[in-house]
């Protein structure tokens, strides 16, 4: 049995880290989500931007958009959600069999937005109408200033996935925003049940701490704070609050594990999928580590529920001068800034590729 299908039937979801209009078109994605248990995908803006500036594959779409006259932030949405409408449909199956607890695609508001609540909001809003799909969540960023935004769009019935997240303190804000959403729908007398997912990212622990640590204690943080944060999630589900919730039709919010690529070329290239299985919580990964894992990767064990070795190994690292909270911050902060640089480039090669399509149909028309 493949150790994707392991996962699977662990009751760990493996979703793909990555679309491309490629992949839908040559049938790639279809062949995941049948020989690779592939059940949902995120995307980001470095993913289309990547995958706009990879090729021609896009040309024709930005070339009709453009004369249609669209342009900038507007342009994007509707390509990206272009690609998500079809993923999304691919997954249906997956998410009606679920209870709508699976087969989901993701669609990030823009990074621009970080700091503005209403805004992004407004965009939840908008992109979630726009999408048209049941199985889309709006990816709102669990920041300090995105706290808000995420508990009045779980209470508009916007399905979200909070992305970065960094800590136990961070997820724990999150699903405390989800959870009074959810209240506040009830107490409004409307359907609890909104999907939503927390994503905590792992690996970029280990590229920020491997420096400061000597090498037996390397890429051993964003594991210890997974682990950490997974007690966390299952002290919530056990908690009187969520078993009301529940009681009353609410759906969990689930733990996604995020950023598992590994990025240390002496470490295993399964690393963040291998030690992290876990039932109830979802593993996002890029193609390379999927291939990788439904290669050669293996399980090592499951993640016990209290944490296991989380608290000690975090001490331990805590005495060689690694600041969790701190850190925490810093990464956060740092994720917002390079999603802003990935959104900046991402449209900015959109107007490169219209300006030089428009140019290029104007010359094949010229006497």
């Amino acid at each position: 049995m493949k150790a994707t299908r392991q996962l699977h039937d662990l009751g760990q979801s493996l979703w793909l880290d990555n679309i491309t209009r490629s992949m839908l078109d040559d049938g790639t994605l279809a062949r995941y989500i049948a020989e690779d248990s592939i059940t949902g995908l995120t995307s980001n803006p470095s993913i289309f931007d990547a995958a706009i500036g990879g090729g021609d594959a896009y040309d024709a779409a930005i070339h009709a958009k453009t004369l249609a006259g669209l342009a900038g932030e507007e342009l994007f949405i509707e390509l990206a959600l272009e690609d998500l409408r079809r993923a999304a449909d691919l997954f249906r199956p997956v998410f009606d069999a679920s209870g709508h607890a699976d087969g989901w695609v993701s669609m990030e508001v823009s990074p621009l937005l970080a700091a503005d609540s209403a805004g992004s909001i407004a965009a939840a809003r908008q992109i979630h109408a726009q999408a048209g799909r049941d199985n889309l969540f709006v990816k709102i960023p669990g920041t300090p200033e995105g706290i808000p935004a995420i508990e009045e769009a779980i209470f508009l019935g916007i399905p979200i996935n909070v992305t970065l997240l960094f800590s136990r303190a961070h997820y724990l804000a999150a699903a405390e925003a989800w959870m009074r959403g959810i209240e506040r729908r009830l107490d409004a007398g409307l359907d609890p049940r909104v999907g939503s997912v927390a994503s905590l990212f792992i690996s970029r622990w280990d590229v920020a701490s491997n420096g400061k640590l000597p090498g037996p204690l390397h890429n051993r943080l964003g594991i210890a704070v997974a682990r950490q944060t997974y007690r966390a999630y299952r002290e919530l589900l056990a908690s009187a609050r969520w078993q009301k919730l529940a009681a009353a039709g609410a759906q969990p919010q689930r733990l996604l594990w995020a950023s598992t690529g590994t990025k240390d070329p002496s470490a295993s290239d399964t690393l963040y999928v291998g030690t992290l299985a876990a039932p109830d919580t979802i593993n996002t990964m890029p193609e390379k580590t999927l291939l990788a894992f439904a290669g050669h990767g293996q399980l090592d064990g499951v993640m016990a529920v209290d944490g296991g070795d989380a608290e000690a190994v975090l001490a331990q690292l805590g005495r060689h001068g690694v600041d969790v909270d701190a850190l925490a911050a810093n990464l956060q902060q740092d994720g917002a800034r390079a999603f802003v640089k990935s959104w900046q480039q991402l449209l900015q090669r959109i107007a490169d590729k219209a300006g030089t399509l428009n140019r290029k149909s104007r010359e094949s028309i010229a006497p």
